[in-house]
Formats: structure tokens, sequence, C-alpha cells
């Protein structure tokens, strides 16, 4: 009994200890310093305010979490710090920029656009509905030509130079224009044919070859502006054979010179304005215009030129290779050998026959070529008509 006594005796003894001890922790802390009148009158309208002309340290202060400015910065090309080395380093995003056909936006935001939303489709578009119409076309008129039998006579219609210099233009432009269509197209048709892997495989050798044949073509294509230039320039007839379309129209093919307005449309608008514009820019694209730097801007400038000059060349050449090979009998020996028969020639260029026939252009050029320099002229090797 009195050890239950001393024991309640020592409980509340302690218990009354730890109560003073804490009446006094409460007592001992410094009492709340009073809110100036200014700011208790002022009410929450005196917290600070973010200002437009912050920093990004400012913000943090005045609005924690809000970190806008750093930001409009990064979207204002606004250059930071980094150790990477190289053109634009620290610039994250492009400034705003409107293409044709873009709303306003960042630089790389606006390309995508342009070439998501219509150089891809649009341009696939006109490549299918050409191939389309050409079919079309055959399909009602069949090849063109052949009216009149062969003569047995030869003439010369490409020298074996111009015959080089086409077929290096032809053969380098099927090369980048089926590795250009793959590059294109081929994510939406081959990829989930052929499988990851596989497709790309095909795509980086595909634009290995694009690049390396790039320059070839332009070397080529060179040679063939000068050496075609002068059969090319307008003459007198041109306009009506384009008003007729050589012939389409009325059902009598249009007497023209050696090359018909066609071919002269091709030559000016294809070859001469087109190609430039694709050469030019493909070798920006390759890093090979002195000068110029390969920032985004300028790659993403030089993409959209390319892309639209090669789609539109490529929809004219479509035509051109068309009437060359299945559109017009005859045409595709021409190019192969050199020669056509007196016939062909008076059927689709008979202002070029007739000056042949009145001696104001030899027959056989590279021939007249050779006397002219002192070599004996060769008679050709193959007069059988073809």
């Amino acid at each position: 009994m009195i050890r239950s006594t001393r024991a309640i005796v020592q409980f509340a003894a302690v218990a009354a200890a730890a109560l003073l001890l804490a009446c006094g922790l409460v007592v001992a802390q410094p009492a709340p310093a009073p809110a100036p009148a200014s700011a208790a009158a002022a009410g929450p309208a005196a917290v600070a305010l973010p200002q437009p002309g912050e920093d990004n340290g400012a913000r943090a202060i005045s609005q924690p979490g809000n970190n806008a400015p750093m930001w409009r910065e990064v979207r204002g090309a606004v250059a930071g710090a980094t150790t990477l080395p190289g053109l634009e380093k620290g610039v994250l995003i492009q400034p705003l920029v409107q293409y044709p056909g873009t709303r306003v936006t960042t630089a790389g935001e606006a390309w995508r656009e342009l070439r998501n939303r219509w150089l891809i489709p649009y341009g696939g578009a006109l490549f299918v509905i050409t191939l389309l119409a050409l079919a079309a076309f055959y399909l009602k008129r069949g090849a063109i030509g052949g009216r009149h039998p062969d003569t047995g006579r030869l003439i010369e219609r490409f020298t074996y130079f111009e015959r080089a210099a086409h077929w290096s233009v032809a053969g380098s432009f099927v090369i980048l224009a089926v590795s250009g269509l793959v590059m294109a197209f081929g994510k939406f048709l081959l990829l989930p044919v052929m499988g990851g892997l596989l497709f790309g495989w095909l795509s980086v050798a595909l634009k290995t070859l694009h690049n390396f044949v790039g320059p070839l073509f332009a070397v080529a294509l060179a040679v063939v502006l000068v050496t075609f230039v002068r059969d090319n320039l307008p003459r007198a007839g041109d306009l009506r054979w384009l008003l007729r379309l050589g012939g389409m129209v009325g059902g009598e093919e249009i007497a023209s010179h050696r090359f018909n307005a066609g071919e002269k449309v091709v030559y000016w608008v294809g070859v001469f304005v087109l190609g430039i514009a694709a050469v030019g820019s493909g070798l920006v694209l390759d890093q090979l215009i002195p000068g110029v730097q390969p920032t985004r801007g300028n790659m993403q400038v030089a993409h959209i030129v390319h892309d639209v000059a090669t789609l539109l060349m490529m929809a004219l050449f479509l035509l051109h290779i068309y009437m060359g090979t299945v559109g017009m009998r005859g045409a595709l020996a021409a190019m192969k050998t050199g020669s056509v028969d007196e016939a062909w020639a008076r059927e689709h260029h008979a202002l070029w026959c007739d000056d042949i026939e009145a001696g104001r252009i030899p027959a056989w050029r590279s021939m007249a070529a050779d006397a002219e320099g002192g070599a004996a002229p060769v008679a050709p090797q193959n007069p059988a008509p073809t």
C-alpha cells in the first residue's frame, strides 16, 4: 500500500514538472511582431506581381514556378550556354517564321507543316495523276507516228557526244528520282511492307547514292544545257505548235524545226529553270556551295526549294520520257542509234527536214565536223531504215 502511494506521488510530481516546463517554453516564445498598419490595410493586393521585363530569377521571386521568361528566350532563338561544337550552338528552338501555306510558328514547325501538309500529299498526287493521265492517253491514242513508210535514207539526229550527254542526264536523273521518291514516300508505302530493318538499310543506301550522284547530275545537266541551247531557241511556228498541242488538237501534226515547242518547254522549264533550282538547292543540302552556312534555316529553305523543283521536274520529265519511248514510234531508236529515217524526220519535224534538203543543215553533222577538222568523212555504219 505504501509503495503504491509512493508511486502515485512520484507520477504526479513528474507530470507537474512536465506541465510547468511546457508552460515555461510557451511563455518563453517571443510574440509575433505586429504587422505594419500599411500592409494590414493593403491586404492581399500588396503581394508583388510579375512584371513583363523580368528575367527568370526575378520571376522565381515574384511568381515561383513560372518559367515564362526562360521559355521566351528559348523560343526567341537566344543562344544559351553549351559545350557542344557547331553552328547555332545553344539555340534550342528557331525564331518565328511563316512559310507559304503555314501559320506563323517556329521555323522547324513551319517546315514540318509545309512538308507534311503540302509537299508530300500534293507532290505525290501530282506524280500519280501524271502517270494515270499518260496511261489513259496511251490506251486511247496509242503510239503516234509511223504513217509513212521508211525510205532507207538516214539523217543524223543526235551526234555521239549529244547522246552521251543525254544518257548521262537520263541515267543520273532516274537514280535521283527513285532514291528521292523512296526518301519522301517510302515511310508510308514501303516501311509497312518491308519492315523497319530492311527499309532502314534501303533508305540509308539510297540516301548515300543520292548524295553522290547529285553532283554528277549537275555536271551532266550543264553539258546538256550548253549542247542543245542553239536548237531550243524560240522560232516562228512554236506558238502555233503550242496552241494546237503539236497536232493533238485537230489531228494533224504541226511542222517544226529540229526540236518542237513541246521539247523546248521541257528544255527551258524542266532543264533550265527547274534543273538549276534542283541542282542549286541540292548542292546547298550537300554543303558544297561556298559561303552558305549549313544552318537549320538554310537547310529548311533549300529542302523546300529542292522538293518543289524536283517534283515538278519529275512530272514534266515523265511526259518527256513517255514521248521518247512508247508515245512516239522511232523516238527511242533515234536516241540509241543517233539516226532517223527521212520519212520520220518529214513526219515529225518537217521544217528541220526542209533545212536539210536545202543544204542549210548537213544531214550528218558529225561527218561535216570531221571534214572541217581534216579527217576523212565516215559513212554511216547502218544505212538500213530504222
